[in-house]
């Protein structure tokens, strides 16, 4: 089973809610892989701290000029819409940060004047925090294209048949929360009692409801009046899986890195009567 932790605003507990459950899920016995998917800024190693024994590269094949053979006709920046070449008199500028890699001037080169070359653009990081496998991807500082390294830290997914896999997604709703995403068995929305957290649960909401992946809530920092929550999830049907009440012992062992499940035996307990609850969904659904 593979089970999407996301978001649709920063700050709202996505990840405290995924190392939460990971840790829950090993503590009961549960074979669990943790994916951190937020690429651009990977943090739940800051709570599990694992131990990182494989690294593997993420490259993007860009363009190399020939320029013994080329003839400056300027097929290839023409067919660029990224525009990631530019053709002058006797030069051919390629930008390497902006090519998506696609592979068309390649083809499009009358002349044959243009070869792929990889370029690093970040990495994926495989190890294990205790009982809990995890997986995280990199990109590198400067890089724009968060999708590659995504779909590199996903591959290899499908061969894991007996393991409950969490994906900490992304913030937001963007190409790299989509990848993040993409294939999961079910999506788990957490979000806050707040007008912005409303607004962005709403478009999280219509993002997967399109994906067609099946989905619930978690009300992180709840409080004495979750309506302005509770009432959305009413209107669209959409259960709410968990809440987690706002507590300042609670947020004291998240800023000390203590995932408080840990600590805290029955957290661990509702932790896994969510994944039950998704589990069941699931099997319901299929």
């Amino acid at each position: 089973m593979i089970i999407s932790i996301l978001s649709g605003k920063g700050g709202t507990g996505k990840t405290t809610a995924a190392v939460n459950m990971a840790v829950s899920l090993a503590a009961k016995n549960e074979k669990v892989l943790l994916l951190d998917a937020d690429v651009e800024e990977p943090n739940a190693g800051l709570y599990l701290k694992p131990v990182l024994d494989e690294s593997m590269p993420v490259s993007l094949p860009v363009p190399e000029i020939d320029e013994e053979r080329c003839d400056y006709c300027g097929e290839c920046s023409e067919f660029c819409q990224f525009n990631a070449l530019a053709v002058a008199q006797e030069i051919v500028l390629t930008f390497p940060e902006l090519c998506h890699g696609c592979g068309g001037c390649t083809l499009v080169c009358p002349k044959e004047a243009i070869k792929e070359v990889s370029r690093e653009i970040g990495v994926v990081e495989k190890g294990c925090a205790e009982a809990v496998g995890f997986w995280q991807g990199r990109l590198n500082i400067g890089e724009p294209f968060a999708v590659p390294v995504t779909r590199a830290l996903k591959e290899g997914l499908a061969d894991l048949k007996d393991s409950v896999v969490l994906i900490d997604a992304p913030a937001g709703v963007s190409c790299p929360v989509i990848e993040a995403v993409r294939g999961s068995d079910f999506a788990l929305l957490v979000t806050e009692p707040t007008p912005f957290g409303r607004h962005d649960l709403g478009l999280a909401l219509e993002m997967v409801e399109h994906l067609g992946i099946p989905h619930g809530v978690v009300i992180n920092r709840a409080g004495d009046d979750d309506s302005i929550i509770s009432e959305l999830c009413q209107e669209k049907n959409v259960p709410i899986m968990l809440e987690i009440e706002f507590s300042l012992s609670l947020a004291s062992l998240g800023a000390k890195g203590i995932p408080f499940s840990k600590v805290l035996p029955n957290w661990q307990e509702k932790f896994y009567e969510t994944y039950l609850s998704i589990k069941e969904k699931c099997l319901c659904a299929n």
